[in-house]
């Protein structure tokens, strides 16, 4: 640098042009970080949850709703038409309805116009949920604790569609060595918000004790719906479009035997956003150690015990990217080579997630400035589900299980003489994963996972002889 060159500052103009030249630096990020105000929004003086669904058996034409007593075999469904059919497995079309209004705090009564391809037209009741009273506590000494019995056996797991078994699988869960939090670990997993239709004191349901109609194989939601009742905005309208009615049947199909690869393939549905399965067995062998094979579509490790089930659309598209559940383009998918060999039966499930509608009245306004004061708010949810024996097709009427054990009731869920005990349901992780499975597969997972936390019950009277053991 040359003498004139040289430009002298004095400390006033070095400092303006420092604090300047830091001014330029920050002002895009401080104004980044100006927040947009928050729309004030309140919740809506009534709120609709409609949650749809199609369950069915591969093989098996759809079907309206079981009757009492059989429904129980699927998957621990409820028998004829009951709320909660949506989410069980008994194959059929159903729709759990509840309503809720700020109005009427306590459950109004109200009533549904549904369009005549429903079946069910003009109308459907829609009932307060009973609240039933609690007794008084028990009181008394506490029960000592039973005999601790470490529980005998192991738990694999694989994931991802393919031929053959990748590397690093399975993972294994040894019952003899496992401690509690291995336990809690091993089946963690993801599992929706619950977002829906739900049966809880205030809230106003169908289908109901004063009508428990079914749907038929042919029945529609698309068209028109009115609510009116106690404390139900009289402006309560809305129309549901072909779009957020009954999914299709899951038309899937299965080749190969479970000791080899199981080839499953489905065609492509409009309405699907998503598909997920899985599949598992459980059984002793003559030394009463218990082995579960789990598996799942997954490309990373997640069983999805909990993904069987209605799912947002925010989960949807986070769960593709985390690369847990199938394109809605993919259409087949293979069960590895010989996972199930060893398998007293496998259950398969699957699920197509369906689209979400979600209306509300007056709309939400643009400018964040104007408060959003909904009258009424309506979500409708959709899915389709299947589930079969791995490996095998349902053929005609024949109940599963019944090839299997012999037994014409096999699976039914149904006791066959009321004197006998029903079958131990352990704590609620083993009622989960023993109701998936059903019949005696669903009892050895059931009963492996009975003594997570290693409690045994007291010593009981043996069941009588012809008692199913």
């Amino acid at each position: 640098m040359t003498a004139a060159s040289r430009v002298r500052l004095s400390p006033r103009h070095a400092c303006a042009l420092v604090l300047a030249s830091i001014g330029a630096a920050v002002a895009p990020a401080a104004f980044a970080q100006a927040k947009t105000p928050a729309q004030a929004v309140k919740p809506p003086v009534a709120q609709l949850w409609i949650d749809v669904a199609v369950h069915t058996m591969p093989g098996m034409p759809e079907m309206p709703a079981m009757p009492a007593g059989i429904g129980g075999m699927f998957g621990g469904g409820h028998g004829g038409n009951v709320f909660g059919n949506t989410r069980a497995m008994s194959p059929g079309r159903y729709a759990d309805i509840a309503l809720f209004t700020q109005r009427k705090p306590g459950g109004a009564e109200a009533t549904q116009t549904v369009p005549a391809g429903s079946g069910l037209a003009p109308s459907i009741p829609l009932v307060p949920v009973k609240v039933e009273p609690r007794g008084p506590s028990a009181t008394g000494a506490p029960r000592e604790p039973g005999e601790y019995e470490q529980p005998k056996g192991r738990m694999l797991f694989y994931w991802g569609c393919g031929e053959t078994v990748r590397a690093g699988q399975p993972r294994v869960l040894d019952f003899s060595k496992a401690a509690p939090a291995e336990w809690g670990s091993f089946m963690q997993g993801r599992a929706p918000r619950e977002r829906g239709a739900v049966a809880r004191p205030g809230h106003s349901i169908w289908p109901n004790d004063k009508d428990g109609r079914s749907f038929g194989r042919d029945a529609l939601l698309a068209g028109e719906h009115t609510l009116s009742g106690e404390g139900v905005p009289a402006d309560l309208k809305f129309a549901i479009g072909a779009a957020h009615d009954f999914m299709p049947a899951l038309a899937l199909a299965q080749a190969g035997a479970p000791a080899d690869v199981v080839r499953l393939t489905w065609p492509a549905m409009t309405q699907a956003r998503a598909y997920f399965i899985n599949a598992m067995s459980g059984g002793e062998d003559a030394t009463g150690t218990t082995e579960i094979v789990l598996w799942s579509s997954a490309e990373v490790p997640e069983f999805g015990m909990g993904l069987i089930d209605y799912a947002s659309p925010g989960n949807i598209e986070q769960w593709l990217k985390d690369k847990v559940l199938l394109a809605p383009a993919v259409t087949q998918c293979a069960v590895p080579r010989g996972i199930f060999a060893k398998s007293q039966g496998a259950m398969l499930r699957m699920i197509a997630y369906g689209p979400e509608l979600n209306l509300a009245h007056p709309p939400r306004p643009t400018d964040v400035k104007t408060p959003w004061e909904p009258e009424w708010a309506v979500r409708v949810r959709t899915k389709s589900t299947a589930m079969a024996m791995l490996g095998q097709q349902a053929e005609g009427g024949r109940r599963l299980g019944a090839a299997r054990t012999g037994d014409p009731q096999a699976g039914a869920g149904v006791r066959p003489r009321p004197d006998c005990p029903p079958p131990s349901s352990g704590d609620s992780t083993a009622a989960a994963v023993g109701g998936a499975l059903g019949g005696s597969v669903g009892s050895a997972v059931g009963g492996a996972l009975g003594g997570l936390f290693g409690k045994k019950e007291e010593k009981k009277e043996p069941p009588l002889a012809d008692c199913p053991q």
